[in-house]
């Protein structure tokens, strides 16, 4: 079973290199989490007869043939409404940027650890932008199977350029011109999502802060091979605050969405992209738009890398709530006004409702 606990600040990558047999304690999970869990790759091949993740195509969206435009839109709605994940594909940036930015996250983390701790970031002080490892503070006191580098990178004028990495020499050339492209998908799927609640294409856009305040964050996580992957979760279960998430892979599977009440294993489908409905978006929309439970699997046979970027509105500026639009005697809101960072602590601390006040 698992060896000696190890100090919280040990990074994953040096504990997968260390040739150990077993995995520390801390990051056993506990059995109540345990008894689906298992090797990704074994869980995809389970999975392959079952329910699957939606592919959604944007293409249509583009179309002059209004009937094409509508019925992108309705898809969209249903699959945000059914299951608030899909694979997004013709989302319109260049494959080739993608795979850059893969090649720039890979040689980043293929740097020396020791190269990769001038980055490190503080989580004692709350600040985790930079290099790091999870810490222990969720319920279960366990540790997620990952490393990871997170940094604000949209608008570029709010991203602190000093903390982004300087290898490889690429890197932030790359990552900004995919920030600006992802920028533009982000606008595109906000538009649909808006035309899919009855309303103004412009709306969501709007409520979420527009251009200047919606801000785009990327972790990009790191996944050593795990030699128990039975007993650890690269992330446990939980849901998204943002609005928006999209997730690009190394093709090395690991993804699990929970719909009706199972995990199904996402495929690693080529050329797209995966995109989650978050907490933010569900709470605009009354709950018609789910944000779906997830986690991510390990295994013991390939490092797992994903790009992942949340779209998140201010911290403070903008009160979250129903939309009036979708409120009615029959259809009453489901949730508290609260801003962004409200919801934040109330789902790290477990607050209640009544901590959710409206600003005042």
């Amino acid at each position: 079973m698992a060896t000696k606990v190890v100090s919280a600040v040990s990074r994953v990558e040096s504990l997968a290199k260390s040739g150990l047999g077993a995995i520390p304690t801390q990051y056993v999970r506990l059995e109540s989490e345990r008894s689906d869990v298992g090797d990704a790759f074994e869980e995809e091949k389970k999975g392959e007869e079952g329910p699957q993740i939606p592919v959604v195509d944007l293409k249509g969206f583009d179309s002059e043939d209004e009937a094409v435009r509508r019925a992108c839109v309705e898809e969209m709605r249903r699959v945000a409404s059914e299951w608030g994940v899909m694979h997004m594909v013709n989302h319109g940036i260049p494959l080739e940027l993608i795979e850059k930015v893969r090649r720039v996250g890979k040689e980043f983390f293929d740097l020396p650890i020791e190269e990769k701790e001038k980055y490190a970031n503080d989580q004692s002080s709350g600040i985790i932008a930079g290099y790091g490892s999870k810490l222990a503070n969720n319920a279960s006191g366990r540790l997620e199977w990952e490393d990871y580098f997170f940094h604000l990178i949209f608008p570029h004028d709010k991203a602190d350029m000093s903390i982004w990495p300087k290898h490889p020499a690429d890197y932030v050339e790359v990552t900004k011109e995919f920030a600006e492209r992802l920028r533009g998908v982000v606008s595109k799927m906000l538009a649909i999502l808006s035309l899919g609640l009855g309303l103004d294409e412009a709306k969501l856009e709007k409520e979420l802060g527009g251009m200047e305040d919606l801000l785009l964050q990327m972790k990009i996580n790191y996944y050593p091979k795990c030699p128990q992957p039975d007993l650890a979760l690269g992330v446990e279960a939980h849901t998204d605050v943002s609005s928006l998430s999209f997730i690009l892979h190394n093709m090395v599977p690991g993804l699990q969405v929970y719909k009706d009440n199972k995990w199904v294993t996402a495929k690693c489908f080529p050329d797209s992209m995966i995109v989650h409905i978050g907490d933010t978006l569900e709470i605009l929309s009354n709950g018609n738009y789910k944000s779906i439970l997830h986690r991510g699997l390990v295994n013991k046979e390939k490092v797992r890398i994903s790009w992942a970027v949340f779209c998140e509105p201010p911290k403070e500026k903008i009160v979250l709530k129903p939309l009036p639009e979708l409120v009615t005697d029959k259809t009453p809101a489901k949730f508290s006004p609260r801003t962004f960072n409200q919801h934040i602590q109330h789902k790290l601390f477990k607050k209640t409702q009544e901590d959710l006040i409206t600003p005042k």
